[in-house]
């Protein structure tokens, strides 16, 4: 074993308590703008969890009267703000006198180098340079400053200057100038100062955004029967099964086990539908004509909008749907509308509303709430998380021959997901956007996680596979709102932790601020005495394997969905932010699991071996101490129960000086991420099916049944003592079964005679009882239960 030595630096893995200065801060003035900046702070309701970022704003609306150009006699205007060393330019308009652009643009306050801000009206050419038309400046110090709520400022038809500014020139444009903050609500749409390299389609992959999770529902197709199948071989009669199909999931009914013209099924098939529902329910009925061939009989496609909506587990009316004879060629198309006898399918169909639609994890999942909202409960609290900034992030790609990263977080918590806005081209970038989600259950997880967006264009990206560019993933954190105290502020920089072939490596520091607000303390209370997921979970459970492959289902659902929008959340962005892969093996994560087994039960070991000194009066005080406890205990029985729950009450207030002050985050010690063998990395990340060669899959394949054969051994371990319990009343084993219950009647008897307290007594004392008269063999009731009998030997 050559384990990758841990890292040196250990607190880097750490989360790190921060104090940024959060709240607006506002400056002195009004529309002179007047003196400087002051620092007092003023808390407000909105926009207190983020450090407040200054910009000015220029919302450049239309233009009037333009000139045209007298040598072409047409105009192609546009706009070109310049604040220093910062340009922006709208977008042009073909000759055309009367532009109307209604376009913002924001330069960061800490980069603006000028006192003057100079909005410049251009005519574009094709060949030569940009005629210069006019232009129109303001004064730093003389622009407003707006303070939300206030409404938006009003804009204002200003003259256009000459080049030499004592002149006016024909025409007039309407413009807004005004200094605000992150808050505005002109700042998600605007171009920013930040991204002046970003031309063409980058620019809608960089502003932020809030998407919506599609409304997912469980598509139930119980298929009864069918009548009238007819084969196309009309010598014998046909088997028949059922396939059907909702977009790209296929479910098939077992085939009917005789060969009939009327087979029935009734089997229940469930698939995930996502509204608005653009797939049809496709049934075709299928004849196994030969172990190697299918033919196909009768289909039927049905639009999901038709199938009733359930709420609880109320039965359905079932119904018959005539299939269309499969065959029917271009020139038999008249066909299809004579009136003849065809087969019938027999279903019954719901959309399932009172479940949930698993697309996550239960492990850490974000929402419990049914697919039906009227069966949703009000919410209990509110979640506010304001996304500070990313400190020390690595290079993910190369640019102009060097390295840079363009980041930016994405944040998922119920059906909403936030995607901030990207910052080009910093280690160091500061969002200082603030979210709001409302809360149904606090035992739920808010998930986080930073990416380098590669689809701004002109980078070498090395993820980049068959010329599809993908978004590198740089690190997540998980927070479980349960861990948190309800209106208090988090401030907490959180390690960007990413397991790569190479090892564990550190991509930087995630700085948020979050706060749990606590709507309703009863509702909150009463929910933990309730279940995790709806009723109907519990009632008309799921199997295993169904709940793998419909969660599967849910999350390319959702994958594909806000893959459409504008601009699109990547399909890699989705997966990982969902865990697509967290079912796949792993002998880290197995051995993280054993190790997590192990310390659950080093209490009771502990525990056990403390006794195992009492017992053997290896400190003898301490043995007496329970000697006296014991006979307390027997002699008033009625304070054995209260004893306990004192004692478990003065462990959880001892414990109290030791709880956790930060929610808890990515563990590298818990994940076995430190010190994990390379090859066990390498095979981690291998693909599914495998790509490695012949020799090196079966070394790992002969080490994965060697593991896995120590773990059958276990478990059949396990299985033999429960079957041994059993053997005890089952007569497996005639002569022990015999003495057990003489033994169960003569302990009867004697417990019947016998005072409790007396009984209890000298079982304790025998127990409690000094080594010298302890005998170094296994105990008679050790030994009989050992000697039953199992079903280990029936095993083949």
């Amino acid at each position: 074993m050559n384990p990758i030595a841990a890292p040196d630096h250990k607190d880097d893995f750490k989360l790190k308590n921060t104090k940024p200065q959060l709240g607006e801060r506002w400056p002195h003035g009004g529309p002179r703008g007047g003196g400087g900046w002051i620092s007092s702070e003023r808390a407000t309701s909105t926009y207190d969890l983020v450090e407040q970022m200054f910009y000015l704003y220029v919302r450049v609306v239309k233009a009037k009267d333009l000139p045209t150009n007298p040598v072409t006699g047409s105009f192609d205007p546009y706009m070109e703000v310049k604040v220093g060393n910062y340009k922006g330019k709208t977008q042009h308009f073909e000759k055309k006198t009367n532009p109307e652009w209604n376009q913002v643009f924001a330069f960061s306050k800490e980069k603006i180098q000028s006192s003057v801000v100079e909005v410049f009206l251009r005519d574009r050419e094709m060949v030569l340079r940009d005629d210069y038309v006019g232009k129109v400046v303001f004064d730093m110090h003389e622009v407003p400053t707006r303070v939300p709520p206030d409404s938006p400022l009003a804009p204002q038809w200003y003259r256009l200057e000459g080049r030499s500014g004592d002149r006016k020139v024909r025409g007039e444009v309407m413009l807004a100038v005004w200094m605000g903050t992150q808050a505005d609500e002109a700042f998600p749409e605007s171009w920013h100062s930040d991204a002046t390299s970003v031309h063409g389609e980058g620019v809608f992959n960089i502003r932020s955004k809030v998407y919506v999770s599609p409304k997912l529902w469980y598509l139930r197709v119980n298929v009864i029967e069918a009548q009238d199948v007819e084969s196309l071989d009309r010598s014998q009669l046909p088997q028949v099964f059922v396939k059907a199909q909702v977009g790209n999931q296929i479910l098939k009914t077992k085939l009917c086990p005789t060969r009939t013209t009327n087979p029935m099924w009734n089997e229940d098939l469930i698939f995930v539908a996502a509204e608005p529902f653009e797939e049809q329910l496709i049934l075709t009925v299928e004849n196994k004509a030969s172990p190697a061939k299918d033919e196909v009989m009768g289909r039927a496609n049905l639009p999901l909008h038709i199938f009733e909506r359930r709420l609880d587990h109320r039965p359905v009316h079932s119904k018959w749907f005539n299939l269309e004879k499969f065959g029917f060629g271009a020139l038999e198309g008249d066909k299809r509308h004579e009136l003849k006898f065809s087969t019938r399918i027999h279903l019954r169909v719901c959309l399932e509303g009172a479940y949930h639609v698993l697309d996550e994890s239960t492990m850490y999942i974000s929402d419990q709430r049914p697919t039906a909202r009227q069966l949703w409960k009000q919410p209990i609290g509110i979640l506010e998380v304001g996304i500070l900034s990313a400190q020390g992030l690595l290079p993910m790609k190369k640019k102009d021959g060097r390295g840079t990263t363009d980041a930016y977080c994405v944040a998922k918590y119920g059906l909403k997901w936030v995607r901030t806005r990207t910052i080009i081209e910093n280690f160091n970038p500061k969002w200082n956007e603030q979210y709001t989600w409302e809360v149904y259950d606090p035992c739920t997880v808010i998930t986080l996680g930073v990416f380098d967006n590669c689809h701004l264009g002109g980078t070498e990206n090395p993820a980049t596979v068959g010329g599809a560019r993908n978004d590198m993933r740089i690190g997540k954190v998980r927070i479980r709102l349960s861990t948190l105290e309800t209106d208090r502020i988090y401030t907490h920089s959180y390690p960007l932790l990413v397991l790569q072939p190479s090892g564990l490596k550190k991509m930087g520091e995630l700085q948020l601020a979050v706060r749990f607000t606590c709507l309703s303390l009863a509702n909150m209370i009463y929910l933990y005495g309730q279940p995790l997921l709806p009723k109907m979970h519990y009632l008309h459970s799921f199997t295993v394997n169904q709940l793998d492959s419909l969660r599967y289902q849910a999350m390319n659902i959702v994958a594909v969905r806000l893959g459409r929008a504008e601009p699109p959340l990547r399909k890699e962005t989705v997966e990982y932010m969902l865990d697509v892969d967290s079912h796949m093996w792993s002998m880290r994560r197995s051995k993280a699991n054993f190790f997590r087994i192990v310390s659950l039960f080093s209490g009771v070991i502990s525990m056990s071996k403390w006794l195992g000194e009492v017992c053997k009066w290896k400190n003898p005080v301490t043995t007496v101490l329970v000697h006296v406890l014991f006979f307390i205990l027997i002699c008033y029985p009625e304070l054995i129960l209260p004893t306990i729950f004192l004692y478990m009450f003065l462990i959880g207030l001892w414990n109290y000086r030791f709880r956790a002050r930060h929610p808890p985050h990515m563990d590298t010690k818990l994940s076995w991420a430190e010190a994990v063998h390379p090859d066990e990395l390498d095979e981690e990340f291998d693909t599914f099916p495998t790509s490695k060669q012949q020799d090196v899959a079966r070394m790992r394949y002969d080490r994965l049944r060697s593991v896995a054969g120590r773990i059958q051994t276990v478990v059949g371990d396990m299985a033999t003592q429960g079957e041994r319990f059993q053997a005890l009343l089952s007569w497996r084993d005639p002569r022990a079964t015999s003495l057990y219950i003489i033994f169960c009647l003569i302990a009867a008897v004697v417990l019947y005679i016998t005072p409790f307290k007396i009984i209890t007594l000298g079982t304790g004392l025998f127990w409690l009882r000094h080594p010298r008269f302890r005998s170094k063999q296994p105990s008679v009731p050790s030994n009989f239960f050992r000697r039953l009998p199992s079903r280990a030997d029936s095993m083949l």
